[in-house]
């Protein structure tokens, strides 16, 4: 049995969707453990692409037990489109699991979401699908739970109590309309009759079945620089994408992990506001950003670019404990005559070379590169690592230097038959 953590390294949008598919294929297991639909996985099987948000990335492979669990919020109008996408798509969720004790987003966090987003001076640039207000309510202590909602006598008790306090908040703050509390009881009880024989003990279910000896794959959403905790505070999500979160976010022992992937373009990519000290505003980012087809999954946002920054990769691999990386979109780098990489900072007149936790002195941080020399060939065809370009592997081989984790999955393209496997993850 081996458990594998897949993380973001970034911002988020590093293909961790391809990459799940791909390690799902070698996986029985495959988990959720935090976010919500705020972010999105794109899976290109043959000539179909998939586009998922709640859902894992590993319900393409049919034989896969999916589970979304108890550290992901969920909105259920969004669960139901999801569902119905991928049945419209030939594939079946019958292998798709819920925890009972996941967070349900409500009408009035998605709204309250919009509300403060409009008031904010500094805006974070949240994708307002009700994710912070969500959270928020899963701290306080009123939150609705799965388990709440397919059960009509908790769901009614807990909604009426939400609802004194959401609409004196929407009236008095925000003079804006109350919610009418049977118009959405019945609503949602609705939606609970139709995804409740899906809601189980999702704890539990991953224990005993990696006591089994099945391999189980957590997938996390957004990335390392979005943690709450870790990230570029304040403009970060409200969850903890990253490798430490599976503890609490799938109900798992950390002596449960056996490996933490960390995925990475071979470039950087950025969406929303917040300081970014390698983004590129010539034609080069102008280039990644057209071939790469960097347009956020879930709200379509074109994505910032720019070149490699070792400094924050070395900070993923830290804070996530990373054994292996796998590198993605390395061919959009091909038409490239040099490729530079981002080695340190200076910082008000010194050279550092650990990431700085503190925002304003992030912003301040000026990149200093090494430059190295483009291979300017195709590479999208190439299935093994001794067949790259010479130029590709001594880049692949100074990043490993740089930032203190083994390359061992390498995308030369977004289908699942272009990655290159260099070292394999679950072990057989």
């Amino acid at each position: 049995m081996s458990s594998v953590v897949l993380v973001g390294a970034q911002w988020g949008d590093e293909g961790k969707g391809k990459i799940t598919d791909y390690l799902a294929e070698k996986a029985d297991l495959v988990v959720r453990y935090q976010g919500g639909n705020n972010a999105g996985h794109t899976v290109i099987v043959g000539d179909i692409t998939y586009k998922l948000h709640l859902i894992p990335s590993g319900i393409i492979s049919n034989d896969k037990l999916c589970i979304i669990g108890n550290g992901v919020v969920i909105d259920p109008v969004v669960l139901l489109e999801e569902i119905a996408y991928l049945q419209e798509k030939g594939i079946s969720v019958d292998n798709l699991r819920i925890s009972s004790s996941a967070h349900v987003i409500m009408p009035y966090h998605k709204r309250l979401d919009e509300l403060q987003e409009e008031r904010r001076s500094a805006k974070i640039g949240t994708t307002k699908r009700g994710i912070g207000p969500c959270y928020m309510d899963k701290i306080s202590r009123c939150g609705i739970r799965m388990g709440d909602l397919i059960c009509a006598e908790d769901f009614a008790e807990k909604l009426a109590s939400n609802l004194v306090e959401k609409n004196e908040l929407l009236e008095k703050v925000y003079d804006e309309k109350p919610y009418d509390f049977q118009k959405m009881y019945d609503e949602y009880t609705d939606y609970a009759r139709q995804i409740e024989h899906l809601v189980v003990d999702s704890p539990a279910l991953i224990n005993k079945l990696a006591k089994q000896g099945q391999d189980v794959l957590f997938e996390g959403a957004q990335g390392t620089l979005l943690d709450i905790d870790h990230g570029t505070y304040p403009f970060v999500t409200s969850s903890n994408p990253t490798a430490g979160g599976v503890c609490p976010g799938a109900g798992v022992g950390p002596t449960t992990i056996d490996k933490v992937l960390g995925v990475t373009k071979a470039y950087l990519t950025r969406v929303g506001e917040g300081p970014f000290p390698t983004e590129l505003f010539d034609e080069t980012g102008e280039m990644l950003g057209s071939v790469g087809q960097e347009f956020g999954v879930t709200t379509g946002r074109a994505r910032r670019c720019g070149w490699f920054d070792a400094v924050v990769m070395r900070y993923a691999v830290h804070i996530n404990g990373m054994t292996d990386i796998a590198l993605t979109k390395l061919d959009v780098l091909d038409g490239l005559e040099t490729i530079k990489v981002c080695v340190g900072y200076e910082l008000d007149g010194k050279v550092i070379e650990d990431f700085p936790t503190r925002l304003k002195e992030f912003a301040r941080c000026k990149p200093l590169y090494e430059e190295w020399p483009g291979w300017q060939e195709k590479i999208s065809t190439i299935t093994s690592y001794d067949e790259l370009p010479q130029n590709a592997k001594r880049y692949i081989e100074r990043i490993e230097v740089l930032v203190g984790a083994k390359v061992s999955l390498i995308a030369v393209g977004p289908g699942r038959n272009q990655t290159i496997v260099r070292y394999p993850i679950f072990v057989s």
